[in-house]
């Protein structure tokens, strides 16, 4: 996490309120915690139901919204098939390498396979049907730690979780500058491709970061609902600046997924992105501004 403000003085109460955010985040959507609310409505077997607190409702709602709007390219009901590619604990205790893993090509169960009502926040999660909720929640928490800290504080601030950057309260004079590389631990470099912002966030996702090596094939964390099976596709790593943190991080997601199609679809809909492809080569659309030559 890295909490950045206009005003050095405000740091403190920034990174206290962004930190009750995401700690309240994962209390109720991580599936690596077993007491967490997601993780105790989904134990045991068969179906699952009950009323969920309204945060959980307002990312499961979020989860949701991102797979109506990308007819299904980000689904929170990947949860089964992430675990199955071996993605099943906690990715700093998971092992990089490992024997072989059968897998089988199975569309996932759907999101509308599962029901939740805005007015009564009741869930209904058929038999069969895992949800996994890191496609949005992180970014969900991005936005929301933004908006927290710019309320305890009165002045701008940038919050980036692991790649998921949103920005609340007034910018500094040129904007926030963000460095977009395909690894968010990636230390600043004065070479590396930076875009500004003012306002709404960025989000980047990427195929060579979260990933495992099981029989010696190469797995990662990003699923198409369409096979049950980490994505294949041309492009290893898509970057998006969107109003919100979310909407960005379900458009990268998206692009993802979606393959050969992704950079003419991310331009019809009119948001800027950068797509990096397996050899590294960078395409650009929906106004998204060329590297800046360097000069000496």
């Amino acid at each position: 996490m890295h909490v950045v403000v206009a005003n050095p003085q405000q740091l403190a109460a920034a990174v206290q309120a962004v930190e009750r955010v995401v700690a309240a985040i994962d209390a109720a959507c991580s599936r690596f915690r077993d007491d967490s609310e997601l993780t105790c409505l989904q134990s045991g077997d068969g179906p699952h139901a009950g009323v969920v607190s309204p945060l959980l409702a307002r990312a499961l709602s979020t989860a949701l919204r991102a797979a109506e709007l990308t007819d299904g390219a980000v689904d929170p009901t990947v949860g089964g098939a992430v675990r199955t590619s071996g993605y099943d604990v906690d990715f700093d205790v998971l092992q990089p390498d490992g024997d072989a893993l059968t897998l089988t090509v199975r569309p996932i169960p759907g999101w509308r396979s599962i029901s939740l009502s805005p007015a009564t926040r009741r869930l209904e999660i058929p038999e069969g049907v895992e949800i996994d909720l890191g496609a949005t929640a992180k970014a969900l928490a991005a936005d929301d730690g933004a908006a927290a800290a710019q309320a305890a504080t009165g002045g701008g601030v940038l919050v980036s979780l692991g790649g998921d950057v949103a920005v609340a309260g007034e910018a500094p004079l040129e904007g926030w500058h963000i460095q977009i590389a395909e690894d968010s631990r990636a230390s600043i470099t004065p070479e590396g491709e930076t875009i500004a912002i003012r306002a709404g966030g960025v989000a980047t996702s990427s195929t060579t970061v979260r990933r495992w090596r099981r029989g010696g094939v190469v797995l990662h964390h990003i699923i198409d609902p369409a096979t049950g099976l980490p994505a294949g596709g041309p492009w290893r790593t898509v970057s998006v600046v969107a109003g919100t943190c979310v909407d960005a991080n379900i458009a990268a997601t998206a692009a993802i997924v979606r393959g050969a199609s992704a950079a003419s679809w991310l331009e019809a809909i009119g948001l800027p992105a950068r797509l990096i492809d397996g050899d590294g080569v960078a395409t650009r659309v929906g106004g998204w501004p060329a590297p800046v030559a360097q000069t000496s």
